[in-house]
Formats: structure tokens, sequence, C-alpha cells
């Protein structure tokens, strides 16, 4: 319960920093009581690759700067969709058409959307 009371604290200054990014619609989905092993997806869109790769630098420093172990972030260009896997926390960035394409948020339906 600590861990996901800490994970929530660095949602919320997450969810700051991609708002001050300009990230469009960034949601956060409570992935705690589906069969993944992760607490929170955090998914938003990217305007353009640039930007796409712009805010995955800005969530891994972020990530870093809070002591967050990084399991896994693509660290290619030229993507419709980028993954930064920090264990409890997985942030998705698409473009706007891969995250219309994919939906996860449709496909993770039984998720609660936290808002902050």
């Amino acid at each position: 319960m600590e861990k996901m009371k800490n994970s929530a604290n660095i949602i919320k200054d997450l969810m700051i920093l991609l708002e001050k990014k300009e990230a469009i619609n960034p949601v956060v989905l409570d992935m705690s009581k589906t069969r993944l092993l992760t607490d929170y997806f955090v998914i938003c869109t990217a305007n353009s690759n640039i930007h796409m790769k712009s805010l995955r630098d800005e969530v891994v420093d972020f990530f870093n700067e809070k002591g967050k172990k990084i399991i896994y972030f693509d660290r290619g260009e030229g993507y419709d969709w980028v993954l930064v896997d920090a264990g409890e926390i997985i942030v998705h960035i698409f473009t706007k058409s891969a995250r219309e394409f994919y939906d996860i948020e449709h496909l993770w339906l039984d998720a609660e959307r936290v808002v902050f």
C-alpha cells in the first residue's frame, strides 16, 4: 500500500510535467486491480515525432531525478508509440493516429481513471 501511495505522489508530479510540456490529453489508469504487474498506466499524445522524443526524454529524466529505476524505454526515433517502463508506472506516448488505433484506454476499460 505504501508503494502505491508513493507512486501516486510521483504520478501527480509527472502529470504536472506532462501538462507543462504540452502533452495532449494525458490520462492515468489505475492498473492495480488488473492482471498486469504494474500499478499505473500514464497515456498521452504527442503532436509530432520531435515532441514525442522530447516527452520521452523528459519522462526518463523525471524518473531518474525521482530515483525511480527504469526497466525499459524505447530509445529509437520515428515510432508511433513509445514506452517508458518504471515498474509500477508505465508511460505510453502516442501519435494521435496510433492512440486512436490502439485505443488502450478502451482495451483497459475496467481500469479506473485517476483524476488529480
